[in-house]
């Protein structure tokens, strides 16, 4: 069977749980900007050099799947985002957190792996908003919804984890 199947032709795609909806639709735009998120994060665990990073990059991108599925399906999805997968994420912001001191504004991209992070969090923030728009006019699960919230965090730190190994984690005061 080919990938290409015309279905969407009309402009109609059909989601995980069958149902066909506009290509336009604000749950394609959600799991769509998941999907981008996720090809960002595929994209930066080629260039960073911190093996605990790029080991939580390839987690994230797991979890990505189920977020992704969620929002793709009417109804339960088989394999969600659950309290323990946002529970560890948040425990991971807490715990990589500690490893730094922010006093000031961060200069994002400071090499390249973390500006391939910041480009990551850009658009995980924007999965984010997307989200949001979805759950106003549809049920999205609380743990999807913190999930996304948390992951920004997750991603900026890692950049900044990057940065301090390579001795290029610059701050800037407000002036």
């Amino acid at each position: 069977m080919s990938i290409s199947t015309k279905g969407g032709d009309k402009g109609k795609t059909s989601l995980w749980s069958g149902e066909r909806i506009a290509k336009n639709n604000s749950r394609v735009e959600a799991y769509g900007t998941i999907d981008e998120l996720n090809s960002h994060l595929g994209e930066t665990k080629h260039y960073v050099k911190v093996q605990k990073v790029k080991e939580i990059i390839e987690g994230i991108q797991h979890d990505l799947f189920r977020v992704g599925g969620s929002l793709a399906t009417v109804g339960e999805f088989s394999k969600p985002i659950e309290k323990y997968h946002v529970d560890h994420i948040t425990n991971m912001v807490y715990e990589l957190e500690r490893g730094l001191e922010f006093k000031g504004f961060v200069v994002p991209g400071m090499t390249i792996q973390s500006a391939k992070l910041d480009i990551a969090r850009a658009v995980a923030r924007r999965a984010e908003r997307r989200v949001l728009s979805l759950a106003d006019e549809a049920e999205i699960s609380e743990e999807v919804k913190k999930y996304v919230n948390r992951l920004s965090d997750l991603i900026y730190l890692l950049a900044r984890i990057e940065e301090k190994a390579e001795g290029k984690l610059k701050l800037e005061e407000w002036k």
